[in-house]
């Protein structure tokens, strides 16, 4: 696959290309060269993005993202179903904590959730102004691909991290998602940060599951004893769901 840097393009039928930026932790997310029509694909494999997508798929009417636990508790209080952990854990006001598995149709379809996690919806807060926010992961990725390719917008893939650092699961997916947007021909690269997820990418995928054994989360969630979503976090195209955030709630369209 070659990689198309935007000037390497300039003169060909398609000059109008849309470019590709991985920002590898929220708070590198000020500092993003793309500046207009853009669109941040939101992205926290273990675990929050993975969840998010499962409970659209099992039938979640809507989630409310909270970036602190005080509001978290309080949407509790007021008689919300609750999604929430802290360092992996589900806290103890909670209903669910943060494993996709939680969310099945049973507990959560056509109902509202509120949800409040270390990383994800951390990060989500931290994109609020930029406009457009999509929720990615493996198991919604082609559905996710063909729904920014229609769009032909600059994409800014925001990892979450792990507490504003560096991650490798998150960055592999971003490697991921900008290998499938460049096949599409209208999207290039003006950044080495893309450059060196797709590295990674290429690395990771001939063995994905033995390679994010590498991964200090994956530790953390063994530890803990809620390393049965693993797997399930790194299977493709599981739901052709794709949640949007609007600024204040996160939906289908």
């Amino acid at each position: 696959m070659k990689l198309y840097f935007t000037d390497e393009r300039l003169g060909m039928e398609d000059k109008a290309l849309c470019t590709i930026e991985v920002c590898f932790t929220p708070r590198l997310f000020t500092e993003i060269l793309t500046k207009e029509n853009y669109v941040v694909v939101l992205v926290d494999i273990l675990r929050a993005t993975t969840s998010i997508c499962t409970a659209f798929a099992n039938g979640v009417e809507r989630i409310i993202p909270v970036g602190d636990l005080e509001d978290a508790r309080k949407y509790k209080e007021r008689g919300f179903l609750v999604a929430s952990e802290q360092d992996g854990k589900k806290l103890d006001f909670a209903d669910f904590g943060n494993s996709a598995f939680s969310f099945t149709r049973e507990n959560i379809g056509g109902k509202t959730l509120v949800y409040c996690t270390t990383n994800g919806t951390r990060a989500l807060d931290t994109a609020r102004k930029a406009g457009e926010i999509v929720i990615g992961s493996f198991i919604n990725l082609s559905a996710l691909v063909a729904w920014l390719t229609v769009r032909k917008k600059n994409v800014v893939i925001l990892c979450s991290g792990w507490k504003n650092k560096f991650c490798l699961e998150d960055s592999i997916f971003a490697g991921a998602l900008a290998s499938k947007l460049i096949e599409s021909h209208i999207f290039s690269i003006h950044c080495d940060s893309t450059v060196a997820a797709i590295e990674l990418w290429n690395i990771a995928k001939q063995d994905i599951l033995n390679y994010i054994r590498k991964a200090a989360h994956s530790h953390r969630l063994k530890r803990l004893g809620l390393d049965d979503v693993i797997p399930y976090s790194f299977t493709l195209d599981q739901t052709d769901v794709v949640p949007v955030f609007d600024g204040k709630e996160i939906r289908i369209n």
